[in-house]
């Protein structure tokens, strides 16, 4: 698979650009498909991108029948289903841990080697762990893997450490396939949680409250086939904007819920980005624009999301005067920050937080992308630096941007990949 990418950068980037289904939405529907006996869940607007090739290869493994093509998934589910899932499947992302809470429901029991994915920190799936515990079921660690099992699981209330993501979907899944009613107190109120709620509400559960920190889950002994639409992926959309900031371009990215993306917008107006909203839209214009620094934290949804986090930091590498970021979510998040220093970025970390001085112009050289986001806003200065810029480390990329290259160069970037392979784009 390509590997590298040369950026020819310094030139305004001018367009519009559809957004993808959302990878983080999609990832937890699929696995929701594990809750079926004998069923099938039809998925519309998948990202055609490399998690989720993995997700489907999980749910191969554990006995479903897949069809991909052109946006539409189909998942069909057999009366039995394995427990056991592999270890090099596992070990490729983080979200292979949704399988868990609904192979414990459906089998009883489930075997999970502790999942891997992006460099950004520790992300413990303890609170997935505790959760089940509280719904009746037995762990056990176990060389490097996590073993379920339960002779049958109550309804009950879970009051989350954290509104980590994860283990909100976990639960409601779990919940989903538990008789009675399961209250899971501070949720992650993410528009991802919403999708997997109306998925599960379509295959006969009843959920309430998702968008709020506490929801309500009447599950049933047996759901029902269904048909879902994945939402937009509004992280994509916000690269993409700020690409065109950075280039100081013209940018519009439509089939998006603008909603999904105010706390962005409230941080480019703050630095004095023109930002319009038209329907189911949003633009940026930013021609000959100068911006001024901000601060922000990262914070669970609504507050500013930590997946933004690189891709605004290169944007504040080239705003006037100072900016903070403090990002409260993820541990090791800044590993981009030498990266970003080689291009000639000005930044002071300190603790969980980071200074960024604002220079007038960043120069390309050749870089590597330690995880998907980061990847995503080397890309983005590579775009705004004067001369080349080699990206390397683009396997992390092609995790989360379908269809980067033909997207970028649509809009004007002058961009090729460094060997013969583009079929990972």
């Amino acid at each position: 698979m390509n590997d590298r990418m040369i950026i020819r950068g310094g030139r305004p980037l001018i367009g519009s650009i559809v957004t993808q289904g959302a990878k983080n939405a999609a990832l937890p529907v699929m696995a929701s498909a594990l809750l079926l006996r004998g069923g099938r869940l039809t998925l519309k607007r998948v990202p055609d991108l490399q998690d989720i090739h993995t997700m489907a290869d999980l749910l191969r493994h554990l006995g479903a029948d897949i069809t991909f093509a052109g946006g539409n998934m189909t998942i069909d589910v057999p009366d039995e289903l394995k427990w056991d899932t592999p270890a090099d499947l596992v070990r490729r992302m983080r979200a292979s841990s949704l399988v868990l809470g609904p192979l414990v429901a459906r089998c009883g029991r489930a075997v999970l080697p502790l999942p891997g994915g992006c460099a950004i920190g520790s992300r413990p799936i303890d609170f997935h762990l505790k959760g089940l515990v509280r719904m009746g079921a037995e762990i056990d660690l176990e060389q490097g893997s996590v073993h379920a099992r339960t002779g049958g699981l109550s309804a009950t209330r879970i009051c989350l450490d954290f509104p980590s993501v994860g283990a909100t979907e976990n639960m409601l899944m779990t919940a989903a396939l538990t008789p009675g009613e399961s209250v899971i107190e501070n949720a992650a109120r993410e528009p991802e949680i919403s999708n997997l709620s109306q998925s599960l509400r379509l295959m006969g559960a009843t959920v309430e409250g998702d968008g709020t920190s506490t929801i309500r889950v009447v599950g049933t002994s047996r759901l029902q086939s269904a048909t879902v639409e994945i939402i937009p992926d509004r992280i994509e959309a916000s690269t993409y904007l700020l690409a065109g900031v950075m280039t100081r371009g013209e940018i519009t990215v439509t089939d998006i819920v603008p909603e999904y993306l105010q706390a962005l917008v409230c941080k480019l107006e703050e630095a004095g980005v023109p930002v319009e909203t038209s329907g189911n839209s949003v633009s940026v214009s930013c021609k000959g624009l100068k911006w001024n620094g901000v601060t922000l934290k990262t914070l669970p949804y609504p507050g500013f999301p930590t997946d933004l986090q690189p891709q605004i930091m290169a944007a504040l590498c080239m705003a006037e005067g100072t900016s903070v970021i403090h990002e409260s979510v993820f541990d090791s998040r800044y590993v981009h920050v030498a990266e970003f220093k080689r291009m000639g970025g000005k930044i002071d970390i300190q603790g969980n937080t980071v200074v960024v001085t604002g220079v007038h112009k960043l120069m390309g050289t050749e870089v590597r992308a330690s995880d998907l986001r980061a990847g995503a806003a080397l890309i983005l200065m590579g775009l705004a630096a004067g001369g080349e810029t080699v990206v390397c480390g683009l396997k992390h990329v092609w995790r989360g941007y379908e269809s980067l290259m033909e997207k970028m160069k649509s809009i004007g970037a002058d961009i090729e990949l460094l060997a013969d392979d583009k079929s990972a784009v």
